[in-house]
């Protein structure tokens, strides 16, 4: 994989700029720079924020929120199949009462696969063949039925779209065969499928509809918003919201395009260019699939969910593995509380970036934002992140309340948090000594594997 040279590529920001003069670009990355993280430590990875991630008490009543799997029907005749050609799936929990006729749609989320490789690996999990998905998922967060912990959408239709195709539901490639061995790269055609179904089921006479999305489905909610609004009653309110789908199109610590040099793999494997009609001729495939060009020809209202440091993001856009050999910034990036004062300067220039990309969004006035200042990633799937009385507040806000407000047109809703550290409210992911031990090991395996063998995931 060829990296963007440096010329052609502009810091974050001015702190980012002086940081990266004082380091040089020269030395270990050069032109033998490859992105990119092992399955293992990602694996590990996944696995850590998982076990970070702050969980709401269990009550008794919590199991009676499960909810089954649905698979597609005649899924296969429609051509709309996961990777390994099985069928997609979602769970869908009914409304009651005042909300029998109001729908919400979540995305899920879980990365890209960029080649053969990493698409066959996740052949053989949840995010590549429904084989492999739970048959009943807990509905929490932003999906809760609980009033205390949603208290504007408990009681909607609620429906999780299972993620399979690696590309944010948006590849539609016809031939089935890639180097002799079947790959399906549909998630146009599930989307589609999945509306359909959706469609007959209730969604077609929906009175509200909200479509929302995590991380990689933060950026297929971006995708699809507009599709989603011209399928429902012009007489119905539709909004969308992205939650830690704002993926920026920045340089890494070592000069990199890491992130545009991933995506410019996805686009043309799953051949997306066609997909995005905001990309000319002269834009690299990558540019296409950032949040910050799909953004600018969606016309229905969005609301923009994005931590401004944004864990996932610091992980594997700023200072993913290969980008930094000596291992300097192992625990500040698994821990922000963990970061010198340099990284911190990298960081807030993190922060500016997106903040400039998204002053960008001011115009449209009937766009949302809750940018804070945590370090983690997706926030509308966990209770005590959505609302409890712990949650996370902007200006004396939840999040949940700051999007009900939105959605409801109750008040405008820009909220921008202040620099870390200053909301003691934050949760922020963290880690342990022996997990940041064992993620120094896993690291340090690397130089001897094959780094193609690689596919960005993330929560779910």
């Amino acid at each position: 994989m060829a990296s963007p040279t440096s010329s052609a590529s502009a810091p974050a920001s001015h702190h980012l700029r002086l940081w990266w003069r004082r380091r040089g670009r020269g030395g270990a990355v050069g032109a033998t720079f490859t992105v990119a993280l092992l399955a293992a430590a990602l694996l590990l990875a996944l696995s850590l924020y998982a076990s970070s991630l702050p969980r709401a008490p269990t009550t008794p009543s919590s199991s009676s929120n499960l909810v089954g799997l649905t698979l597609v029907r005649r899924a296969k005749e429609k051509g709309a199949v996961c990777l390994d050609g099985s069928a997609p799936g979602y769970h869908l929990q009914r409304g009651s009462g005042t909300g029998s006729q109001n729908w919400l749609l979540h995305l899920e989320g879980g990365g890209w696969c960029r080649n053969l490789r990493s698409c066959a690996s996740r052949q053989k999990s949840v995010l590549g063949s429904s084989q492999y998905m739970e048959r009943q998922i807990e509905f929490a967060g932003i999906l809760s039925n609980d009033k205390f912990q949603n208290p504007d959408f408990y009681n909607w239709n609620k429906v999780k779209i299972r993620y399979c195709d690696g590309a944010s539901f948006s590849g539609n490639v016809k031939n089935e065969l890639q180097n002799g061995t079947k790959f399906f790269f549909r998630g146009q055609r599930i989307w589609e499928a999945v509306m359909s179904e959706l469609l007959l089921k209730g969604l077609r006479h929906a009175k509200q509809a909200f479509l929302t999305g995590c991380s990689a489905g933060g950026l297929a909610t971006f995708i699809h918003c507009d599709n989603f609004r011209t399928l429902l009653p012009k007489d119905s309110r539709v909004k969308c919201l992205a939650d830690g789908g704002f993926f920026l199109d920045v340089e890494d610590i070592s000069g990199q395009r890491t992130m545009r040099a991933f995506y410019n793999d996805v686009v043309r494997l799953q051949d997306l260019r066609g997909r995005f009609p905001h990309c000319g001729p002269n834009v690299d495939l990558g540019q296409c699939f950032f949040p910050s060009e799909v953004v600018k020809d969606i016309i229905t209202p969005v609301f923009v969910l994005n931590p401004a440091y944004d864990a996932w993001q610091v992980q594997h856009v700023l200072s993913p593995v290969a980008s930094d050999p000596q291992h300097s910034w192992l625990e500040c990036r698994l821990d922000i509380s963990k970061c010198d004062s340099n990284q911190l300067e990298i960081l807030q220039g993190f922060r500016k970036k997106l903040h400039d990309t998204i002053s960008e969004l001011k115009h449209k006035k009937d766009w949302g934002f809750f940018i804070d200042s945590c370090f983690i990633h997706c926030q509308s799937l966990n209770s005590l992140t959505w609302h409890s009385p712990s949650s996370l507040r902007v200006n004396n806000k939840t999040i949940a309340e700051a999007v009900g407000d939105w959605f409801f047109d109750r008040r405008e809703v820009k909220e921008i948090d202040c620099e870390y550290p200053c909301n003691p409210t934050c949760h922020n992911l963290g880690r342990a000594r022996g997990s940041l031990r064992k993620e120094k090991e896993a690291n340090e395996n690397e130089s001897g594997q094959d780094q193609e063998n690689e596919s960005t995931v993330m929560p779910r």
